[in-house]
């Protein structure tokens, strides 16, 4: 369990369309084998130190016809922002994916000093 130091926690969250690559016959789309996205993603303002990330998706635009193999995580998080990352494999076809995230975190309060 992450516990946190400060009575003050913040918590920032936001929803990101990855890719619509059917419209341009992007890599997701099209594409066969492995094959990776990363998206950076800034916090609307700072935590004191990297907060705890939690990524989902939302969305997702599969073709019937192939396997659906996805994975997807946050990386590299500090307490400006981190990277979506998202992945899949094989035959699969994905057409489009939104996904929404959540980061929980110690933020300053106002009752902070820095001298």
């Amino acid at each position: 369990m992450r516990r946190v130091k400060s009575h003050t926690v913040g918590i920032d969250r936001g929803s990101q369309v990855l890719f619509s690559d059917f419209e341009h016959d992007g890599e997701m789309w099209t594409g066969q084998g492995p094959r990776k996205l990363v998206t950076a993603v800034r916090f609307s303002e700072a935590f004191v130190t990297p907060p705890v990330v939690h990524v989902s998706v939302s969305m997702w635009d599969l073709d019937k016809r192939t396997n659906a193999r996805a994975d997807i995580a946050a990386q590299n998080t500090t307490p400006t922002g981190f990277e979506i990352v998202f992945r899949t494999w094989g035959d699969t076809r994905v057409a489009r994916l939104r996904v929404d995230w959540m980061a929980i975190g110690e933020v300053r309060s106002d009752d902070d000093w820095d001298v």
